[in-house]
């Protein structure tokens, strides 16, 4: 009996523990955690992502360069899905039934529970008519966001653009789902995670018919969307499209630089494009188009991306390298007879007066001077031999930020190339090399390649009598919120200071030497410009015409590269456009006596040129 009584106890002790496990289990689901209830009303809520607004770009005068437009996007969730009226739908959209069938099957493989776009950037007046009907197919709602707009045709190089997330940015990054948009390029890109801001959420009530009817549990569950911040750019809006008129119809890039600070005041690729093509529902067919039916390759930056050697501006820095180790003075004089000989070859050159001083070799872009030069460098007693002449050489070069990227925030930067000691060896198939082994390089010419960003850098580099800041394009976020502190920090040269001084003065006569300088027509009443021409021998067609340039020669403002393809000679386009350029940033407008030279730049038609050349020898 004890044994019976015993057992009732166990057994009715086993069921009231298991009666109290399932009471707590069912308090805990009910009253402590709501993700059954959650669950279960999944039906009959729909959860909608709020996008942030983009961060706004402007230009350093606070010009709006960038804002955001309203879209809106048809999502759907393929398990609440029911049978609808398919002509009316299509009619609805303007779209065929095989869209749809595709659009729902490929739908359903990203996930028959999660919300996935449908239809992508309906306009606001589409989004009206489907609103009204909206009610009759199941499964389908409406999510808005935003697209780029852009109140002026310019800077599309510089500015960037979104578009679609791939697979790898959604597994590297948790914040992007399908469908979500990125900076590709530019400004877009490098600052993607200040411009995107933070999303949100928003949980409805919808009944039967997909109708929203009110807030979920009075928005407990709701997050706001954090906006992104502004971006205030250094460009100078106004100066970049001047610029981008300069170039049109020419091939070629324009990079200006504000010396003191690193900042980018414009960057230029022509032929560029209109950033509004690489917006909304027409991108894939645009950006198709910009890439394989246009052979001037809109998109590619030339700015930053196309490497050309540098042609005679280069000759500023190998009369640095002179003075600084000590081969040359600035009073230094060599002979020119219409070229540099060596050998039975010979180095051309324009005719002018002989012999010329450092100041005047610059001024009249002496060849032999330059291979003089080169070779004292290279075969200076002081050192071993020509390796390591050649070495240090180089050494000096790469400190102007020649050779390697600058840091720049802009992203797809090109290094360039200054070629090594290894190089030349396996070249030449020889260990101990001769400076004529690369004599071209006295001269801007042979293996050099250096991007126009460089040739501004460079610039930048000799206006700040040796150093630099790396350059950037954006001067602060938001309420004045301070940028990479990188940009702030100063990068010197090899060159010690009191060698810049020759160097400028032989710059300045380049503009206002008088009888033989070669960049008069970069010239400003009123303002002391020094400057550079060079002219870059192409194989494949005219030669191309390059100057750099920074003014005034005290404190000066600005410093750039106007680099023409097949544009002859550095005096024909690159000096005037600069001169051009320099005024408009630093007076605001053209005075009367360049309107002439402003208007023949304008109307000089390059690119048609060149084809004319090219359909002639065929």
């Amino acid at each position: 009996m004890n044994n019976f009584s015993n057992r009732i106890y166990v057994i009715g002790g086993i069921f009231i523990l298991v009666v109290l496990i399932f009471i707590i289990k069912l308090f805990n689901l009910q009253i402590v955690d709501d993700s059954y209830k959650l669950s279960a009303e999944n039906n009959s809520q729909r959860q909608v992502t709020q996008f942030p607004a983009r961060g706004l770009i402007y230009d350093r005068n606070g010009e709006l360069l960038v804002y955001n437009q309203a879209v809106y996007d048809l999502m759907i969730i393929p398990r609440q899905v029911k049978a609808f009226d398919t002509l009316d739908f299509c009619n609805l959209l303007q779209v065929d039934k095989l869209d749809v069938d595709k659009n729902i099957a490929k739908a359903k493989k990203y996930s028959w529970r999660k919300a996935s776009i449908f239809l992508k950037q309906l306009s606001s007046k589409r989004y009206a008519v489907l609103q009204e009907k909206l009610y009759k197919f199941p499964g389908f709602f409406v999510q808005p966001r935003t697209l780029r707009k852009y109140p002026r045709q310019s800077a599309a190089h510089a500015l960037g653009y979104l578009n679609e997330v791939n697979n790898k940015e959604i597994r590297t990054d948790e914040y992007y789902t399908s469908g979500d948009y990125i900076g590709k390029s530019g400004i877009e890109l490098t600052y993607e995670k200040e411009l995107r801001g933070e999303k949100g959420k928003k949980i409805f009530w919808v009944d039967v018919y997909n109708r929203i009817k009110g807030s979920y549990r009075d928005g407990k569950h709701d997050k706001k969307p954090v906006s992104g911040k502004d971006i205030y750019s250094s460009l100078d809006i106004e100066l970049q499209e001047y610029g981008e008129l300069l170039m049109q119809n020419k091939k070629g890039g324009i990079v200006a630089i504000e010396p003191s600070t690193g900042e980018i005041l414009t960057k230029i690729s022509s032929p560029g494009y209109d950033p509004e093509m690489l917006v909304g529902r027409v991108m894939s067919k645009n950006y198709r188009s910009l890439v394989q039916n246009d052979s001037l390759k809109p998109l590619f930056d030339r700015s930053m991306m196309a490497q050309y050697p540098p042609g005679s501006i280069f000759k500023l820095v190998n009369a640095l390298i002179g003075l600084q180790e000590k081969v040359i003075k600035p009073t230094t004089r060599f002979e020119c007879h219409r070229g540099y000989y060596y050998g039975n070859r010979k180095m051309g050159c324009h005719d002018h007066v002989s012999p010329l001083d450092l100041r005047e070799s610059i001024m009249h872009s002496c060849n032999a001077y330059y291979a003089n030069v080169f070779r004292y460098i290279l075969e200076s007693p002081k050192f071993s031999g020509v390796n390591e002449g050649y070495q240090t050489w180089r050494d000096h070069v790469t400190s102007f930020g020649m050779g390697s990227r600058l840091n720049s925030d802009l992203p797809h930067e090109l290094s360039g190339s200054i070629p090594t000691l290894k190089y030349y060896q396996k070249v030449y198939k020889r260990t101990n090399l001769k400076s004529l082994n690369m004599i071209s390089l006295a001269i801007g010419q042979g293996e050099l390649l250096i991007t126009p960003l460089q040739m501004a850098n460079m610039t930048a580099a000799i206006a700040n009598k040796g150093y630099y800041y790396p350059p950037h394009i954006v001067k602060s976020f938001g309420d004045n919120e301070p940028i990479d502190k990188r940009f702030l920090e100063k990068n010197y040269t090899s060159i010690d200071s009191s060698y810049f001084k020759p160097v400028i003065d032989g710059m300045e006569m380049v503009i206002s030497g008088g009888a033989g300088s070669t960049g008069g027509l970069a010239a400003i009443p009123g303002i002391r410009v020094c400057g550079k021409t060079g002219t870059v021998q192409n194989p494949h067609g005219d030669d191309h015409s390059v100057f750099v340039a920074f003014a005034p020669r005290e404190n000066p403002k600005i410093a750039l590269v106007v680099y023409v393809e097949n544009g002859v000679w550095g005096s024909r386009y690159g000096a005037p456009i600069a001169g051009l350029m320099i005024e408009k940033y630093l007076r605001g407008e053209i005075s009367k006596s360049k309107k002439r030279i402003e208007k023949r730049m304008f109307e000089a038609d390059l690119i048609g040129e060149q084809k004319k050349k090219e359909a002639n020898k065929h």
